[in-house]
């Protein structure tokens, strides 16, 4: 049983605090990203203190916004107990980390991501496996790209550390008046969970399932070697799950996971499709496959996104490469540094 739809504003980003179901508040975090708009925190009400699902991007902007929204429904920044985040991009982590520097406030986050938070340094760029991965995927020129990309006072000046504790899968997070079960759901990142109230019938999915647009797969310092293959595990993990409401980290609230969830795997199923056709007309590179792709949902060609979309079109081309060759249906080699694909005889 999913729980009661509660309205919503039309406009999902709306600043405030909006009620989602009783002692739970989304609030929306504006970004400096245009594309994503905006990011959801969630608040929990529990007598402890607040438990916060996500945390924004620290800047001043987002601290304001947050202070306004909980302002309405009678707390503090220094309210919040514990912040439970679901991955470690930065508009759902470094938030909580420069409030913890001023409130201390605790930090939890999921066992899986340590690996790239251990490994981040902006001194080595901001992408660095993902450049190395284009030159990969037959991409130089756009690996050199992305290399060269001018990093944002925003971006260089974010809090990046260790959380105060881990968080693993199947763990089980008692609160006062419900309790929280940790998945693991790694593919959007490794370390990637969600978590589910199912005594109230909710699921925080952080970026693992979004309402309108498909989450990009393995952007992270250390991506893992097939982040596609888990992503679409972790997708039929939580299908088997019962149906909740959908508490996404970018849009507005949904009625049915469930819903969400075939919708992503029929997307992922069609692109697997096409990407082999590409490479049965002959088509041997990620890159060369990604170009003769549509992308979003206009339809445009790889040539008409900005640097950054391409690289996240070049490695999600390359995901599916990958788990069509897992799957038998394509063959795939390495030759001086760059990996070719031919249909399997």
């Amino acid at each position: 049983m999913t729980a009661p739809a509660v309205e919503q504003p039309t406009d999902w980003t709306e600043p405030g605090a909006h009620r989602v179901a009783p002692g739970v508040h989304r609030i929306p975090l504006p970004l400096p990203i245009a594309s994503l708009h905006a990011v959801n925190m969630y608040v929990i009400e529990d007598p402890s203190g607040l438990v916060v699902v996500d945390s924004g991007w620290a800047m001043p902007d987002t601290r304001t916004s947050m202070e306004r929204a909980l302002k309405t429904l009678g707390y503090g920044l220094d309210d919040v107990s514990v912040f439970l985040v679901t991955h470690a991009h930065w508009d759902h982590y470094s938030q909580a980390l420069a409030l913890r520097e001023a409130f201390g406030t605790r930090v939890r986050i999921g066992r899986g991501e340590r690996p790239s938070i251990e490994a981040f340094d902006v001194g080595r760029g901001l992408h660095p496996r993902q450049v190395e991965m284009l030159r990969r995927c037959g991409a130089p020129e756009l690996a050199d790209e992305i290399a060269n990309m001018p990093i944002d006072q925003s971006e260089r000046d974010v809090p990046h550390t260790l959380p105060d504790s881990w968080i693993d899968d199947g763990e089980r997070i008692g609160l006062a008046e419900r309790g929280l079960d940790a998945f693991a759901t790694p593919g959007h990142t490794r370390g990637h969970i969600v978590l589910r109230d199912a005594g109230a019938g909710l699921l925080f999915a952080g970026d693992h399932i979004l309402p309108h647009i498909t989450p990009s797969i393995g952007l992270e310092t250390e991506p893992e070697p097939r982040p596609l293959r888990s992503y679409l595990e972790s997708l039929r993990l939580v299908r088997d799950m019962p149906d909740t409401l959908l508490l996404p980290a970018h849009g507005p609230v949904t009625p049915s996971v469930h819903t969400r969830v075939d919708e992503l795997l029929e997307h992922h199923r069609e692109r697997l499709e096409a990407a082999a056709a590409q490479v049965r007309a002959g088509r041997t590179t990620a890159f060369e496959v990604a170009a003769a792709l549509p992308w979003t949902r206009r339809n445009r060609s790889l040539g008409d996104l900005d640097a950054f979309s391409r690289m996240l079109a070049v490695l999600e081309t390359e995901a599916h490469l990958d788990v069509l060759v897992d799957q038998g249906v394509l063959d795939g080699h390495e030759e001086a540094g760059v990996r070719s694909y031919a249909v399997r005889a």
